[in-house]
């Protein structure tokens, strides 16, 4: 055969074992009895192979594109990070004349000893052979389809080659050009020719960038080991790199916190094989039992077997067993078994519980005075924390005596916050209390129209400096979720301080009388505790989002939130309340944003001196007075200006003012009162320090209903009250101040 010829068989098998072999690390037959042969031969193939666009070559059965799945492997412990010290890039080599391939299932199950007498690794590792593209794996000798490779001082290898030895997925993104690793929930993504790669969207840079070979895609090492959790051991000795894998299964169960004698154990495992490999057996070592008749402390583990016959470590949990639950029990006693009507009755509880749990008590029927005769039927349920129950009932007698009327009854003994009703139509021709009036300079910021929001927009700007009151009081009324926000912004050219002092926020719910409520009581507690202190220091042109309680939680449509708070700056500060889509940036939205307009029905403004100081220099109490609030004549709304508009308004109800009343000296044995005028209100005052709820419960819906406020003693004394207009309630309102009955 001449020359011409002999070259052309040559080529023709050189193709066809190139043919045979697909671009990934393919395992060799080392029964063959000829490994010196099988590593050129894998080389030659490799150093022959075109070049690619894809750097993720298809096998033979798949499709460009398609997602390789090979086992997920959970992230171990990270180990060393020694760089290798090779320092040669890899040369090719000379075709050799062609060597049968051998077949990818490797026979043998014992550990190699490569040709340069390395010792392969135990079945928890996998080696990488410096300059070489060898590796080894559970007692087989693999070929990556490219050699470990250093360049520029960075150690590269296949990153093919390295995931599916370690058993993730993996996918090559024909529009992105990226190769994309996934482990369990983590996704990796890796660029051609570029230093930076990300793990679930975080940028991370490598030593060096990735890059093509002979269409293999190449990464450096300690990038790939770093984002898989590989752990890693450099033996320069032997020149190779160790890598160690973590091929158990893992095991875990779940029992209940507290576990009684006599209950049923739920048991709940959980399982998984970092390689993927089903869960083939289970094992539970110590004392499982599904009841534990005895109480105790029980130790048990819990074990699984993969599909490869290994066994997780076993995972233990002390079961503490405690005394079955004893249930509460009810009781109670009244001071007497038989009363007049409006006679005061104490009751005395005596439930308890044998363990020592705390127990929530409701009661039935009980009431401090009863005014119709006959037996009265008063009943306790206790509940403990596990939900055992114990009532216990007790019947009294009411007498035909009458000791107090109802309402002498409450005037005398009721709490404050409980209503007794009155004859409202009457209170209108008591005595109105003379007093002096004087106000603080805090600027009043009212957004409440539009108090139903339709779209996102800003429904208040202003530019505010020193003492700054904020009113806000919105309703979301899109088909999206949302968020309200007050952004301070500095316009000035030097650092700009705001102190926040009391914030109290309410909602989001769909009651606006709630929200109000809400708010002005945790304005008081503010107040109280001064829990909301603290200081923002502006850079000039810096905005901030400030209130943030508003947009802790998304609105919901049809929801309302309700915002009272103080704030102070030490020079002026641009300040915009908007609703927006709850999902979007507020600083970088608000600039898009038109400002909405007024619905014609609530208010929105601008007013100074909104803290009026009331000042009752007068004794009250001998007879019935009463002291009116924002009724427009007696006392006068805030007039200001609608600074979006540029016209005035005025505080119609003056929602937002804080009405600081001092009555002076209120005569021994007086009452003070809370009556709406308005319609129906709810929400506290702050009296002598002491928040009062108007009511306790409910609301008061008629100018007939008295909730009780204060109550003087033998020597009277003076009493200062708080009191500010809860949003979604009425105006005008009351205090009336009448002399109590005699004690009988």
């Amino acid at each position: 055969m001449d020359l011409k010829k002999l070259t052309l068989v040559a080529v023709l098998a050189i193709s066809q074992a190139a043919s045979a072999v697909p671009a990934f690390a393919e395992a060799v037959n080392n029964t063959s009895g000829n490994t010196n042969a099988v590593g050129a031969s894998a080389t030659s193939v490799t150093d022959v192979m075109p070049e690619a666009t894809d750097p993720l070559p298809p096998m033979p059965t798949e499709v460009p594109g398609g997602v390789v799945s090979p086992t997920p492997t959970p992230t171990p412990n990270t180990g060393g990070t020694t760089e290798p010290t090779t320092t040669t890039e890899p040369t090719s080599t000379t075709v050799p004349t062609p060597t049968p391939i051998p077949t990818a299932t490797p026979e043998t199950t014992t550990q190699p000893t490569s040709t340069d007498g390395v010792r392969a690794a135990a079945s928890n590792q996998l080696v990488l052979m410096m300059n070489s593209n060898k590796m080894y794996q559970n007692g087989v000798e693999y070929l990556a389809n490219q050699p470990m490779a250093v360049k520029n001082g960075v150690s590269y290898v296949s990153i093919r080659a390295m995931v599916e030895r370690v058993g993730v997925k993996y996918v090559y993104d024909y529009k992105t050009k990226e190769t994309i690793v996934t482990k369990g929930s983590d996704v990796m993504r890796f660029k051609t020719d570029s230093k930076i790669y990300s793990v679930n969207g975080k940028n991370v840079t490598m030593k060096g960038p990735a890059y093509q070979f002979k269409g293999t895609f190449m990464v450096p090492l300690t990038s790939i080991t770093g984002a898989l959790g590989i752990p890693y051991t450099v033996d320069n000795v032997q020149k190779r790199v160790i890598l160690t894998l973590n091929t158990k299964p893992k095991a875990s169960f779940t029992v209940p916190t507290q576990i009684y004698a006599g209950d049923t154990v739920n048991f709940v495992t959980s399982s998984s094989s970092p390689n993927g490999s089903a869960i083939v057996d289970e094992r539970w070592d110590g004392n499982k039992q599904d009841v534990y008749d005895t109480p105790g402390v029980y130790v048990v583990s819990y074990s699984v077997m993969d599909a490869n016959g290994q066994w997780s470590d076993p995972y233990s949990v002390t079961i503490n067993v405690l005394k079955p639950n004893t249930p509460p029990v009810a009781n109670f006693t009244t001071d007497k078994d038989s009363y007049k009507m409006g006679e005061m009755i104490t009751y005395s509880d005596l439930s308890s519980d044998p363990d020592g749990d705390q127990i929530e008590v409701t009661w039935t029927n009980k009431a401090e005075a009863f005014f119709t005769p006959g037996p009265a039927t008063v009943a306790i349920q206790v509940k403990d924390s596990h939900g055992a129950i114990s009532t216990f009932e007790k019947t009294i007698n009411i007498s035909d005596e009458v000791l107090y009327s109802k309402e002498d009854f409450y005037r005398l003994f009721a709490s404050p916050g409980s209503v007794f009703n009155i004859d409202g139509s009457m209170v209108p021709t008591w005595q109105k209390v003379a007093y002096n009036l004087s106000s603080e300079p805090y600027t009043l910021i009212r957004s409440n129209s539009p108090e139903t929001v339709n779209t996102e927009g800003i429904t208040y700007k202003e530019t505010s400096f020193g003492g700054t009151r904020f009113l806000v009081h919105h309703k979301n009324n899109m088909n999206i979720k949302t968020k309200v926000y007050v952004i301070a912004k500095n316009n000035n050219l030097y650092p700009t301080t705001i102190t926040t002092e009391y914030v109290g926020f309410g909602g989001p719910n769909s009651y606006p009388e709630g929200t109000g409520k809400m708010s002005v009581q945790r304005y008081w507690e503010s107040m109280q505790t001064r829990r909301d202190y603290k200081t923002t220091v502006l850079q000039p042109g810096e905005s901030v989002s400030i209130l943030t309680e508003l947009n802790k939680t998304a609105m919901k449509p049809g929801e309302i939130v309700s915002l009272q708070a103080d704030l102070f700056s030490d020079y002026p500060i641009e300040y915009n309340v908007m609703m927006i889509d709850a999902n979007k940036d507020p600083l970088t939205t608000l600039p898009t944003l038109p400002i909405l307009d007024r619905d014609g029905v609530h208010n929105r403004g601008t007013y100074a001196d909104s803290t009026r100081i009331i000042t009752v220099s007068d004794e009250v109490g001998a007879s019935p007075v009463r002291l009116l609030i924002g009724d427009n004549s007696s006392d006068l709304n805030l007039i200001g200006v609608d600074p979006m508009n540029g016209t005035e308004a005025s505080n119609a109800g003056n929602f937002g003012v804080l009405y600081k009343i001092k009555f002076d000296h209120v005569a021994p044995n007086s009452l003070v009162t809370f009556n709406p005028r308005g319609g129906n209100y709810m929400g506290p005052v702050m009296v002598n320090g002491q928040i009062v709820h108007m009511p306790t419960s409910g609301s008061l819906s008629s100018a007939d209903m008295n909730s009780v406020i204060y109550r003087t003693g033998d020597f009277g004394g003076s009493v200062e009250i708080l009191f500010t207009a809860a949003s979604g309630s009425n105006l005008p309102v009351n205090f009336l101040v009448t002399p109590l009955p005699a004690k009988k």
